[in-house]
């Protein structure tokens, strides 16, 4: 059996010890792109967080600080990075781990708080650069896999991807080259369309498979 004690005679609890959270940055799309806050009793705001409780995993405390404090379940969500500075919270030390989530706006609840990536520098603690990394991972993913938040549902036109990406991105895109790069990651499901007066605008589904490096490149130029 192994010492308890460590080459300087100290054991565990000898050594200070941080408490550690999980804080979630979840993106949805409502006009522009939104991240759901919830009030905190001093009446200002923060990502859905809480601290981690005695032999819980993150994933589960994270699970737990979205059902209880922004009222959703089932939200596949993932670790962005572990914040470590000492004075981010000042209640004490505290670790955060910070996740990210995408969900469709139809998912989120309708008593939810969203506000605007672009006007988050109120939030408490460092939850604006956690929205910052949330934001910066999106872009990430949606230019290596068509739309993997589900914002547009199972279907959808060229032009609908277009003005998600454009909306993801805060930018525009010309419509010929956006079609030419992310057409790798669709499949025609033969379905039509009619917007307006114009010809009927062919319906597509994700293909399931990567988009190349070039698509990244221009989405992320």
């Amino acid at each position: 059996m192994g010492s308890s004690t460590d080459s300087t005679g100290k054991s565990l609890t000898d050594y200070p010890r941080p408490s550690v959270a999980v804080d979630v940055a979840v993106l949805t799309v409502d006009e522009v792109l939104k991240v759901l806050v919830v009030e905190r009793p001093d009446g200002s705001y923060a990502l859905p967080g809480t601290f981690l409780h005695p032999g819980e995993r993150l994933a589960d405390a994270a699970e737990r600080a979205l059902r209880d404090k922004a009222g959703l379940t089932g939200v596949d969500f993932h670790q962005l990075a572990m914040l470590d500075d000492p004075e981010r919270d000042d209640r004490g030390w505290v670790l955060s781990m910070a996740h990210g989530a995408a969900v469709p706006v139809a998912e989120i609840p309708a008593e939810a708080h969203l506000a605007p990536t672009t006007d988050t520098a109120h939030l408490a603690f460092d939850h604006s650069e956690i929205v910052g990394m949330a934001v910066d991972d999106l872009r990430r993913r949606c230019a290596a896999e068509v739309d993997p938040g589900n914002f547009l549902g199972d279907s959808f036109t060229v032009l609908d991807l277009r003005l998600l990406y454009e909306t993801l991105y805060a930018r525009s895109y010309p419509k010929d080259t956006f079609r030419r790069h992310l057409l790798h990651g669709l499949e025609p499901t033969g379905e039509l369309r009619r917007e307006g007066t114009g010809r009927p605008a062919e319906i597509y589904r994700r293909r399931g498979t990567p988009l190349p490096a070039s698509t990244a490149a221009f989405l992320l130029q």
